[in-house]
């Protein structure tokens, strides 16, 4: 795909509409699709980008949206049938479009041999309001193929890796330092775990404890 990709979202709800909003200030070009008059109106009053009333599994109302040169779609009603079916469409008539759909449940895996990739926003949510009730001196990111954790860690003060560079500290396999300080570099041998400062760390489950009690003591 391109940096700059033609999207369309179907569904201009709270999630259609924030997501296509981000894709938006990302210099993508988005469309969404709408059957609700009064959502559609609401969009209009503060969005620049086109925008169709229609339901979005008529093959007559994607094809208005372009899709057959759509590099994506994304599927975000509430209603997981919908969205399903939304994506079959757009597959049909554009065969190489990446399609997505949001979900109502967790059990979502199943869904992903019908379309490239399943959302789940009631799980984002949880995430991060879990992450608000822990703190801030580990934070799970992202959930990534697999039971891979992507996390945000403070090193502490007196933790066997603080104060010494990434070479100095034998963390186990399945382990990988991904950013310096706060996040403005990528990792290098050198960098400095330093007390008090946060770090994005990619971390297998079976050695997540072993890498908290080097990093969180």
């Amino acid at each position: 795909m391109t940096s700059n990709l033609d999207i369309i979202v179907a569904g201009g709800g709270r999630v259609g509409f924030q997501t296509a909003e981000i894709l938006a200030n990302r210099g993508h070009d988005v469309t969404i699709i709408e059957p609700d008059e009064r959502i559609v109106s609401e969009i209009a009053d503060e969005w620049i980008a086109t925008v169709i009333q229609g339901d979005a599994t008529n093959p007559d109302i994607i094809e208005q949206a372009g899709i057959e040169q759509a590099d994506a779609i994304a599927a975000l009603t509430g209603e997981t049938g919908l969205n399903l079916a939304v994506c079959l469409a757009a597959s049909e008539l554009n065969p190489g479009i990446r399609t997505i759909a949001r979900i109502d449940r967790a059990a979502g895996t199943a869904y992903t041999r019908f379309v490239d990739a399943v959302l789940f926003p009631e799980r984002a949510g949880a995430r991060v309001a879990a992450n608000e009730i822990v703190g801030s001196d580990v934070q799970t990111l992202a959930d990534v193929t697999g039971d891979l954790d992507i996390m945000l860690v403070r090193v502490a003060e007196g933790a066997p890796a603080a104060g010494k560079q990434l070479t100095e500290v034998r963390f186990p396999a399945g382990t990988l330092v991904v950013s310096d300080d706060e996040g403005h570099r990528i990792a290098r041998p050198d960098t400095m775990l330093t007390p008090g400062n946060r770090y994005v760390v990619a971390v297998e489950p079976d050695v997540a404890d072993e890498v908290m009690n080097l990093m969180r003591g």
